[in-house]
């Protein structure tokens, strides 16, 4: 079965070990994700491409209740949807980073936890295609 990112430029992958792929301004050294071609905080044009740490603490989350519209929808239909976590994660001094959490269940979910970033299978193409795209997991 083939499978592709769900955006170019964003993670690497495929990688055992994948990481996101920000973005720093060479004149004030701000960090973004995902890369921007200029800088929010000074304007500049000078962004350059930089792998952000694996992995982070919890900084807050929520659950997401309702199936999500385009673009976010995974394929999931009203019957099949459940629940998930998302977090925004705080990867060293870098940058905070949104995404979805593998654990859905508000007892195992816990503000400043350690979560890595791993890539999964977020829908599949009408051809059979799987759609990657990343989430944090909790570390053991």
């Amino acid at each position: 079965m083939s499978q592709i990112p769900f955006a170019p430029d964003v993670f690497t992958w495929p990688s055992e070990r994948p990481q996101l792929i920000g973005g720093r301004c060479g004149r004030c050294g701000t960090t973004t994700f995902p890369m921007q071609s200029s800088c929010p905080r000074c304007g500049d044009l000078g962004m350059e491409q930089v792998l952000l740490p694996r992995t982070g603490t919890l900084w807050t989350w929520t659950t997401q209740e309702f199936l999500p519209k385009e673009p976010y929808a995974s394929g999931e239909t009203q019957e099949t949807f459940r629940p998930f976590a998302i977090g925004l994660v705080q990867l060293g001094d870098e940058v905070r980073v949104e995404g979805r959490l593998t654990v859905s269940d508000p007892a195992e979910i816990s503000f400043g936890m350690e979560l890595e970033l791993v890539v999964f299978p977020f829908r599949a193409e009408e051809d059979g295609t799987e759609v990657m795209s990343y989430a944090f997991r909790p570390l053991s």
